[in-house]
């Protein structure tokens, strides 16, 4: 399954990326369908956070390994292998350990299939797939014929939206269409569906305490602040992101202040700026703590890496992700 289309490619803006809950659409009303490439290798500390989306997203791994987890599950992926995740499922992405990954992303909206009204082939064939209890995220493997199926679709979509000829947009709908059926012609059809909008507990108060520590974070925030947002007590509110993401949120909110002040050394408006104003601007009174976890994460100072941003030329400065780590 493995290709060489990545040659000619456009990578990733990783801008997409920049917010936990993606509001801005992959594509746009009228072709709300957007195919990347994405390595790993140049993404910001060689991942991609946990973030969500209203629109569906297919994966398939290019070369390399990948882990990718959603709030309860974590898996490891290869070339030759694919995961499709729900709308609306919370998820990141890794380099597994020692090994550089690279792989496509195809992300629509099923609207585009489906429009916006309620219709037969709404309730046929879009309902049961938008149920988490029968299908929350699925690994396709070309192994199997059935995944092999959705593979050759998936890798047409890329095929078409890489040329961009005359009618891709219709070539694309059809594939994705044909993908669509071989998808649903094996989830089991249930006269009472629960919508994808209803996921767990746990995930909608970590997304809903993960927004507020983005609009938050620069502020002096306590583990009070953030179990209030959602609202919980303090150790519901640990416990709520450990089983959903696997850390506290004093660690979510140390990496997403980090990650911040990374975007802030590319900006021209921060250029003359301290070390110690660019952590006070993310939340930070102590700045030997600040350049200690800036080292932890990033294995250099700020200092450092905006030296290195100085050296790096304009196009791969365009941001955070783009920057590979000294």
């Amino acid at each position: 399954m493995e290709t060489d289309l990545h040659k000619e490619f456009e990578p990733i803006d990783f801008t997409n990326f920049e917010n936990f809950y993606e509001k801005k659409a992959h594509g746009n009303l009228e072709y709300p369908v957007m195919v990347y490439f994405i390595d790993l290798y140049k993404s910001y500390m060689h991942s991609i956070r946990w973030h969500w989306h209203e629109e569906m997203e297919v994966i398939i791994v290019n070369s390399g390994k990948a882990e990718f987890n959603t709030d309860d599950e974590t898996y490891i992926l290869s070339p030759g292998q694919g995961l499709i995740l729900n709308q609306n499922v919370i998820h990141s992405i890794h380099c597994v350990e020692g090994s550089n990954c690279t792989f496509y992303s195809v992300v629509f909206h099923p609207d585009f299939l489906f429009g916006k009204s309620n219709s037969y082939m709404r309730t046929q064939f879009l309902l049961p797939a938008q149920s988490f209890s029968i299908l929350k995220a699925l690994i396709l493997d070309e192994k199997d014929a059935w995944h092999e199926s959705m593979l050759d679709a998936l890798n047409e979509v890329i095929a078409v939206n890489l040329n961009k000829s005359f009618g891709y947009e219709m070539a694309t709908k059809g594939y994705l269409c044909q993908f669509w059926a071989n998808l649903v012609s094996k989830l089991p059809q249930t006269a009472e569906i629960v919508p994808s909008s209803q996921i767990s507990l746990d995930e909608q108060r970590v997304k809903q305490a993960m927004l507020f520590i983005r609009l938050h974070h620069a502020e002096s925030l306590t583990l009070d602040d953030i179990a209030d947002s959602i609202p919980v007590s303090k150790s519901e509110c640990c416990r709520c992101f450990k089983r959903t993401i696997q850390m506290t949120p004093f660690e979510y909110l140390m990496k997403y202040r980090i990650f911040e002040a990374s975007k802030k050394i590319l900006d021209d408006n921060y250029a003359a700026h301290s070390i110690s104003d660019l952590a006070l601007s993310v939340g930070f009174n102590n700045i030997s703590y600040f350049n200690k976890l800036f080292k932890r994460y990033l294995d250099c100072t700020p200092t450092e890496y905006r030296e290195h941003v100085a050296t790096t030329t304009a196009n791969a400065a365009a941001n955070p992700f783009s920057i590979p780590l000294p």
